[in-house]
């Protein structure tokens, strides 16, 4: 169908440049969007009037900055009055900590005392290459600490914790983590029963990206510590909820074994954070992946989104609002604005407030409908376990309804990051019905495997050789770049 009866018939979101829980989360059962901020303390301690602001905006709950790596940037005597200002405002209010670090500012914070990295007592960590950095690493005594603050915190009245994106084991998205010091080293040879000479090869197999045995074990290590201190965390809540935010693509090869955090708080990764990234139609589809991905092991109502502008004024209005739309798309229930320690300019919410409205209206309608297609969304193991994080993202934007896989698909074309493709290749397996879609850079022969450029223009082409097999669903004849998302249930 062409575009303009299309849109009477389906859901589109446009994406050229315009466009264990209890007590405190009694609202998690339902299917009604929501709208969060996280703030600092310093954010609402002189302007009397944005929480006002925020509550006419639509905004539920405000998430207030915590613990941060063995500081407490914050007295509790501040947060305490805060959060009675919040809850007076007729708000709910909530914490998040940052339990690790960050190996670099990702705070922006105007305040040039803020600390950066972790107190000297924590240790610092070591990269593959031997090079040391601070954060996201986990020495004693980071996770003692960080559960000391939580019980701190629960004295105060908080009971809903989210624990920042830098609870990881890896520096940044696309690299296998885990810290490569001398003590971890000899903890991971003593564990497995391992010679010297295999951490040598440990170290190879990293740097090359080899999925050995080796380093299957390694990552099984790193899930285990971290999950080990996220329940340890966990336990001291009482009647509350931890919840963890994860970042763009976070997976096992950051020591987050996602299965392990299905019925908690869960935020779904994103990355681009300006305009120059988010603009991009490429940059839009890459968010949408990363979503769709995360909520293969989020529950909708307990997933929510990274509408985040890094520093806070370098996204505009009108790209937050078509963030929005993302979480429409992926049935992520909650959306949480964020902008480090310092808030989004003011002058964006009257542009922000209105999105909100339709794409609360748009959930509504989908909320629990899953979106169908003969286009098939996969982020294999290869990719979770040892890929870079460069998915074949731009098929979303083809304009012809796609649906998420985790397990090999039976029909119609399933499109595949190189990692994975290179798996599928040196498996020899054959496929299942459907056709595999590669980047031609991937070396064949792959088993019923066909290369396509990502771009547009080959996409498109794409659409047009294939137009005979897409007469049962509806889709965007037009060379337009635009997200179909398609509700049969709906």
């Amino acid at each position: 169908m062409k575009r303009r009866t299309f849109l009477c018939h389906t859901t589109i979101a446009g994406i050229g440049s315009r466009l264990p829980f209890c007590g405190p989360m009694a609202w998690a059962a339902t299917a009604e969007r929501r709208f969060h901020v996280c703030l600092s303390v310093e954010a609402l301690k002189d302007d009397p009037g944005f929480l006002p602001l925020l509550k006419d905006a639509g905004i539920h709950a405000i998430w207030l900055a915590g613990y941060f790596y063995g500081y407490w940037p914050y007295a509790l005597a501040d947060l305490q009055a805060t959060r009675a200002q919040i809850m007076a405002a007729g708000l709910e209010v909530n914490l998040v900590n940052v339990p690790l670090g960050h190996p670099g500012d990702s705070l922006g914070s105007t305040d040039g005392a803020f600390p950066l990295t972790p107190p000297s007592h924590w240790k610092m960590a070591r990269r593959v290459d031997g090079t040391a950095y601070a954060g996201t690493s986990l020495h004693e005594p980071a996770t003692e600490e960080n559960a000391a603050a939580i019980r701190e915190l629960q004295k105060s009245g908080f009971r809903t914790i989210f624990l920042d994106d830098d609870f990881r084991l890896a520096p940044s998205p696309g690299q296998i983590g885990g810290c490569f010091c001398d003590a971890h080293r000899d903890a991971f040879l003593q564990r497995g029963g391992y010679s010297r000479p295999r951490w040598d090869e440990l170290v190879q197999d990293v740097r090359d990206r080899r999925l050995t045995p080796l380093l299957r074990d390694w990552i099984a290590v790193q899930c285990d510590q971290l999950s080990l201190s996220f329940q340890a965390q966990q336990a001291v809540l009482q009647d509350g909820a931890l919840g963890i935010m994860v970042m763009y693509l976070g997976s096992e090869k950051a020591g987050i074994r996602l299965a392990d955090y299905t019925d908690v708080p869960f935020r779904v990764g994103e990355l681009m954070f300006d305009d120059a990234s988010f603009g991009r139609v490429k940059g839009k589809t890459d968010e949408l992946f990363s979503a769709l991905f995360h909520r293969r092991f989020a529950r909708p109502e307990l997933a929510y989104s990274e509408t985040t502008a890094y520093p806070a004024q370098s996204l505009s209005a009108r790209h937050l609002a078509a963030k929005l739309a993302i979480s429409t798309l992926a049935d992520v229930r909650n959306t949480m604005f964020m902008s480090g320690v310092s808030p989004f300019p003011k002058p964006h919410w009257e542009t922000i407030a209105p999105a909100m409205k339709i794409q609360a209206a748009h959930h509504r309608k989908l909320a629990g409908h899953i979106p169908r297609g003969p286009f098939k969304h996969d982020w294999g193991e290869a990719s979770r376990l040892i890929g870079d994080d460069q998915p074949f993202s731009l098929f979303l934007a083809a304009g012809v309804p796609f649906e998420v896989v985790d397990q090999p698909a039976t029909a119609g074309w399933t499109f595949l990051s190189d990692y994975d493709a290179r798996a599928l290749a040196d498996s020899k397996t054959m496929g299942k019905g459907t056709t595999y879609i590669h980047r031609p850079s991937v070396n064949g022969p792959i088993p019923n495997g066909e290369a396509v450029e990502e771009t547009l223009e080959a996409l498109f082409a794409f659409k047009h050789r294939i137009k005979d097999q897409l007469h049962h669903v509806p889709h965007v004849q037009d060379d337009v770049p635009v997200v179909c998302a398609w509700y049969p249930t709906a």
